[in-house]
């Protein structure tokens, strides 16, 4: 009977990894499922015909090789803490190498919408003066694909294109305003349906709204410039402990690799990071002023 104990022991820590195991698979495989999903549709409103599962696989690969990188520099294999210690800081490392993605997809599509609201302006008084000349609304946007820039002239040919396959406009509208995201757009998009529903004046509307446009854009640059130097000071801050440990790590090598391979040294490292991210997001906070 002294055999019954340890085959039960092992019977459920072979159970309790198996489990474990099972559960991260079907936690990875919805990850996967839900990035992919994200990931494909931030392309589409890019206008950006890449594979989300190749930007997937370039991550894992990415998020594999900062590990390896950062276990080398911070863990030891000599001792279990230092195991412990180089994997703690790998997993971090490649953590935030998965958040670089979603990262620049966000840059680009607020670069891309803040091109859009430029150009909207300027587009809508093409399209008051195509109204002017007896086109139609349709031939309106039509006006601003020929004759436009991106990424507007996309955002309309799409727009036409899906009132070609059978959308109705106020669908397509919506569609267009949701894919966007402008503030600008939503307002041009909710007087043209008013004004369809009442039988207003679209090109006296078109007008006001780009003369309204115009206004915010300019009090949007004066507040902007306003700010910049609190901007440039968060982006000193925040860049100073990295300046500064590179610079060290030059000076004195030996002593910021002892740094990096102690437990200390690397809790003291996530706390940097944690305070840089909140500190950056409070900043943002404090001069992202809406108008």
């Amino acid at each position: 009977m002294f055999w019954l104990v340890p085959t039960l022991f092992a019977l459920c820590t072979f159970l309790l990894v198996y489990a474990l195991l099972n559960s991260l698979r079907e936690a990875e495989e919805s990850y996967v499922s839900e990035y992919t999903a994200d990931t494909a549709r931030q392309f589409e409103d890019l206008f950006l015909f890449i594979p989300p599962e190749q930007i997937l696989r370039l991550t894992h690969i990415a998020a594999s090789i900062a590990f390896l990188m950062v276990f080398m520099m911070a863990g030891n294999l000599a001792s279990l803490l230092g195991v412990v210690r180089g994997g703690f800081a790998g997993l971090m490392a490649g953590g935030l190498v998965y958040l670089v993605p979603r990262f620049i997809l966000r840059i680009m599509k607020r670069r891309r919408v803040e091109r859009f609201n430029l150009q909207l302006a300027g587009a809508m008084d093409g399209m008051s003066n195509a109204l002017k000349a007896g086109f139609s609304i349709q031939q309106a946007f039509d006006t601003v694909v020929e004759e436009g820039e991106n990424p507007i002239a996309q955002e309309f040919a799409m727009f036409l294109q899906q009132l070609r396959v059978g959308m109705t406009f106020e669908e397509a509208l919506a569609d267009m305003d949701k894919r966007m995201g402008s503030e600008d757009l939503t307002l041009m998009i909710q007087s043209i349906e008013i004004a369809r529903q009442t039988g207003g004046n679209l090109t006296e509307v078109f007008d006001r709204i780009s003369e309204t446009i115009r206004e915010r854009r300019r009090i949007e640059g004066k507040i902007k410039s306003l700010t910049a130097q609190g901007r440039i000071q968060g982006r000193v801050v925040s860049a100073m402990p990295l300046v500064l440990g590179i610079g060290l790590y030059f000076i004195d090598q030996q002593m910021m690799m002892a740094f990096f391979r102690s437990t200390a040294g690397i809790m003291v490292l996530g706390i940097v990071v944690i305070l840089e991210i909140l500190g950056a997001v409070f900043i943002h906070k404090i001069v992202d002023i809406d108008v």
